[in-house]
Parts: C-alpha cells; sequence; structure tokens
C-alpha cells in the first residue's frame, strides 16, 4: 500500500531547506544593494551642457545646474524643457542600473511577485 502524503525518499525537505537558504541569501543581497543602490547618483544633461541634473536612487532630484547663457528671460519655456529633459535622463539612467542589477541578482528568473522596482 502507497504511503499518503509525504516525499519520496525523504528528498523534499532537503531540497526545501536548501530553497529557502537560497531565497534568504538572495533576500539579503538585495537588501544590501537597495542600500548602495539609494547613495549613488547619476547625472544627465540637456541643451548641449547647458542643463545639468543629478538623482539619486531614492529618486530624488539632488541638484539642478543652469549654464548662464541658458537663462533667457524671454524664453522660460525652453529653460523649463531642457530641465525637464535632463532630469528624465537621469532618472532613465538610473532605472536602467536598477533593471541590470535585478537582473544580475535574480538569474533572469521571471514572476517573482513584482520584485523588480524594489528599489
Amino acid at each position: 500500500m502507497a504511503r499518503r502524503g509525504g516525499f519520496p525518499g525523504g528528498a523534499m525537505p532537503g531540497n526545501m531547506n536548501n530553497l529557502m537558504k537560497q531565497a534568504q541569501r538572495m533576500q539579503k543581497q538585495m537588501e544590501e544593494r537597495a542600500k548602495e543602490f539609494e547613495d549613488k547618483e547619476w547625472e544627465a544633461a540637456a541643451g548641449g551642457g547647458a542643463v545639468t541634473v543629478k538623482v539619486s536612487g531614492k529618486k530624488e532630484v539632488l541638484s539642478v545646474k543652469l549654464s548662464p547663457e541658458v537663462v533667457d528671460p524671454d524664453d522660460i519655456e525652453m529653460l523649463e524643457d531642457l530641465i525637464v529633459a535632463a532630469t528624465n535622463e537621469a532618472l532613465r539612467k538610473m532605472e536602467e542600473e536598477n533593471a541590470a542589477m535585478m537582473q544580475q541578482l535574480t538569474g533572469g528568473l521571471g514572476g517573482l511577485g513584482g520584485l523588480n522596482g524594489l528599489f
């Protein structure tokens, strides 16, 4: 008569323990990387360097630098557009690095319940 329940040969509980240890290691690595990531900075420029924006891994704008020649009181709209463009590019760089880091950490595993974008 076959046994009900349990795992044949007792192999599964050992594999489950290994899987749990692996998950704990991955979680610790992710937490360490998240802390490192928050401290990093990305910078991007627009208008040939006329506007430079620096952002952090916390998705915060750290600084905006303007070349004096870009400050034209008669063309505020252009300056606003350059600031938006530089900010978006800096954030894009940050997100791109975040995605690459997550890919490296998870080994390309999909369907991890939305772990991407944790940082």
